[in-house]
């Protein structure tokens, strides 16, 4: 990192002071392909991911937690290669950002702006800032071309054409906004002025758009599309050749398969789908449901493809102290089922890694002062699915972040907030009951006001590795190197419709809390269906 000036209004360092790094050294992987190799080849424009920096403006004041934001210019950068633009992060996080550079392999893929426009600077702004004042500037492109970024300098004289490249049409997809990087006021009104990351509006795996890694600062709401800036196209996508192979994937998931604590008091834990078909698992049709029948261990005789059409279910054993047993499941069984997906044009692999528990507690409820009201039989249900994934560079096989599902949500964690254990190892926390996976131990309230669903988390000695024992289950780019197993392709409800009286269970929970509403979600009772039938088994996670 650069060494970036000072100023008295800076007394104590920033997060941003310190460059994050992983707990240990990102290994050596496995030869083979172009994973790894620091080079991605998009089709004759080729591209490096660069994440050392030379810091050139920062403000002190606005943005996450009041701390402000810094503006970075890439540094390090391979002979032959160019900038794209520059690098923003807010201040309340240590420095952990990368911006991609390029390398005209077309004759012609890349070409200088023809001028640059002022989009903002902070002089005359009242704001707390190191000693200089900063500009922000726009290329302008030739015709036929797309600026990926901005260009932020300390002086009014607008920057050397050279400075930065505009991409060819063909080589870029349109972006949106994502998160917020910094502005001066907390609210976007029609003069403020804001710095939000973007990403590529088509995100999934069979979508060839590439993140660049820049930001887009702007004046007022952004109500014009496209945006002013672009993301990268992978031309190459179909051949996926920076993707790992079966040998780098399993290196992978050796070096950062998550660890997972159960709260000391879950009753409910997870175990492997074999654990739970030999086990006395049921499959049920529509019609006959007197005569259900046992499963396969591999899940080979569940029905396979259609729809979600209500014909069939799963359900867990009839005898009384069978089902008692296996609706708590046992984590020593545990199998954690991965996902490898192609992201961002195959510049990163997403690892999925798929939990599943035969069972879904009751939830509890705070109201203000109030604490552990049980909603009975409310928030019940057979079957449940979550998962992490670990979203990976393919220019170096780094962990750049974790996803933490949550009921039907979740969250992104940047890997410079994730904790960690044993070298790389995230570490994942599954609520009480509910299952949802947090990357801090605590409470955390899901509802509005003084009211909510309580997801509490706590280290304990119920912990399951994703990384002993896992199953690779699912790589479309893989082809037939790996065979789906039956129960993925199951596309109907991995537990039945619950049969108890909801208005009962309401009124019970009326006299106890009168007039109390509960999120929509807790309501449905229905069995979930499988991870195949979620919407990020093919697109982005949010």
């Amino acid at each position: 990192m650069g060494n970036g000036s000072s100023s008295s209004n800076q007394i104590k360092l920033l997060p941003i002071d310190t460059t994050f790094k992983l707990p240990s050294n990102i290994p050596t992987w496995p030869q083979g392909g172009g994973f790894g190799s620091g080079i991605i080849d998009l089709g004759g424009l080729k591209v490096s991911q660069i994440s050392t920096f030379n810091k050139i403006w920062t403000t002190l004041e606005g943005g996450q937690d009041d701390l402000g934001a810094s503006f970075f210019e890439p540094t390090g950068i391979p002979q032959g290669f160019f900038p794209l633009g520059h690098y923003s992060q807010p201040n309340n996080k240590p420095l952990f950002g990368w911006v991609l550079v390029a390398k005209d392999e077309s004759n012609g893929a890349l070409k200088n702006p023809i001028d640059y426009t002022l989009v903002w600077t902070s002089k005359s702004q009242k704001i707390k800032q190191d000693k200089d004042d900063g500009y922000i500037w726009l290329p302008i492109a030739p015709n036929g071309y797309s600026p990926l970024g901005h260009i932020v300098t300390t002086t009014p004289e607008k920057p050397s054409l050279d400075r930065i490249q505009c991409v060819r049409s063909d080589f870029t997809d349109q972006c949106e906004i994502n998160s917020w990087i910094w502005g001066k006021d907390k609210k976007i009104d029609e003069k403020g002025f804001n710095v939000h990351y973007v990403r590529p509006i088509n995100r999934g795996i069979q979508a060839p758009s590439v993140l660049v890694g820049t930001f887009l600062a702007h004046v007022g709401e952004i109500t014009n599309s496209p945006l002013p800036i672009s993301c990268l196209k992978n031309l190459n996508f179909s051949k996926f050749s920076s993707m790992p192979n079966l040998t780098q994937i399993k290196a992978l998931a050796q070096a950062y398969s998550p660890f997972m604590y159960l709260h000391p008091k879950e009753k409910f834990q997870p175990c492997s789908t074999k654990w739970y078909f030999t086990n006395g698992a049921l499959l049920y049709k529509k019609g006959e449901e007197s005569n259900p029948i046992a499963i396969d261990p591999l899940g080979s005789n569940l029905p396979q493809g259609g729809n979600n059409d209500g014909a069939y279910w799963l359900d867990l054993p009839k005898d009384k102290d069978n089902r008692e047993r296996v609706k708590k499941g046992d984590f020593k069984n545990f199998q954690a089922y991965f996902h490898v997906k192609p992201m961002f044009g195959g510049t990163f692999t997403d690892l999925a890694m798929w939990v599943f528990y035969p069972f879904n507690g009751p939830g509890t409820l705070k109201v203000g002062l109030v604490d552990n009201i049980s909603l009975g039989k409310i928030g019940e249900h057979i079957g449940d699915w979550e998962h992490v994934t670990l979203r990976i560079s393919n220019f170096n096989g780094e962990l750049k972040r974790v996803y933490f599902s949550q009921h039907s949500n979740g969250q992104w964690v940047d890997s410079s907030e994730v904790e960690f254990q044993s070298g790389n190892k995230p570490v994942a926390y599954s609520s009480l009951n509910g299952h949802a996976i947090y990357p801090k131990e605590g409470l955390v309230l899901q509802g509005v006001s003084e009211i909510g669903i309580k997801n509490e988390t706590k280290k304990s000695d119920l912990v399951v590795d994703f990384g002993v024992d896992f199953e690779i289950v699912s790589g479309e780019y893989l082809g037939s190197e790996i065979v789906e197993p039956g129960w993925l392709n199951f596309f109907r409800e991995w537990g039945p419709k619950i049969t108890y009286d909801l208005g009962e269970e309401l009124s019970k929970l009326d006299k106890v809390i009168p007039g109390l509403k509960l999120p929509n979600e807790l309501l449905g009772e229905e069995g979930p269906t499988g991870p195949k039938q979620k919407r990020n088994w093919i697109g982005d996670e949010i």
